[in-house]
């Protein structure tokens, strides 16, 4: 099968490469990444499939994976294959019902925060502020901070697209036509209102694996 049919852009958020959901039994963070990544090479050479990240995205990335001990060969196998390009974001349009929807969820979610913030307000009044039996060094309204830091960030941020890292990700895929990648629930419910294709970080090595499947033995190009 030709390799036009399979050449594509894809627009990768740093979930892919973090969830457990693409490691294999007993595989680490950085056994996982190069696999990935080294499937993201074979396609490029053989199938002239492009896989790109927002600079902001790279960012994040990177610091999240030189906490979990990932090797500087690895980030270097990173950024050697996959790409780093700016949004767009004076050229790209965004349709106003976008905005309005948006403005629209924002203003629920802090009417959530704050209901949320009122029940804590309430709960520490009815607590004393002894230690706990289980924590020596932690009150009841200590329980009550932490049980509010918890449900506050679930109520405002679960789902919804917060951080300039998401809106890069979506941007850059509408300006590339490009398919988002991506394990985060709020990115995926905002590639419908941005028009955009998306598959699950989960799925997206396989998918690799089977257009690779197509490319003949006695051309196909790797890495190694």
């Amino acid at each position: 099968m030709s390799s036009e049919a399979f050449k594509q852009r894809f627009v990768l958020d740093t979930s892919l490469f973090i969830t457990e959901e693409i490691r294999r039994d007993d595989e680490s963070v950085e056994d996982a990444v190069c696999r990935l990544l080294e499937l993201i090479a074979n396609a490029r050479l053989n199938l002239g499939i492009s896989c790109y990240v927002p600079p902001t995205i790279h960012d994040e990335l990177t610091t999240m994976l030189a906490d979990r001990g990932v090797s500087e060969e690895t980030v270097a196998m990173l950024n050697t294959w996959v790409i780093r390009k700016h949004p767009d974001r004076y050229e790209i349009s965004i349709p106003a019902n976008v905005v309005y929807t948006f403005v629209d969820e924002m203003s629920d979610r802090v009417n959530r925060g704050l209901r949320v913030s009122e029940e804590a307000v309430r709960r520490a009044e009815r607590s004393a502020d002894e230690p706990l039996d289980e924590h020596e060094y932690k009150t009841e309204v200590d329980a009550v901070i932490s049980d509010l830091r918890d449900k506050y960030r679930g109520a405002m941020r679960t789902g919804v697209l917060d951080s300039r890292e998401d809106f890069d990700l979506l941007i850059l895929a509408r300006e590339l036509d490009a398919g988002v990648v991506t394990e985060d629930r709020g990115i995926i419910d905002w590639t419908e209102d941005f028009g955009l294709r998306f598959i699950r970080g989960r799925e997206f090595p396989n998918l690799l694996e089977q257009y690779l499947a197509t490319v003949d033995p006695e051309t196909k190009r790797t890495i190694d």
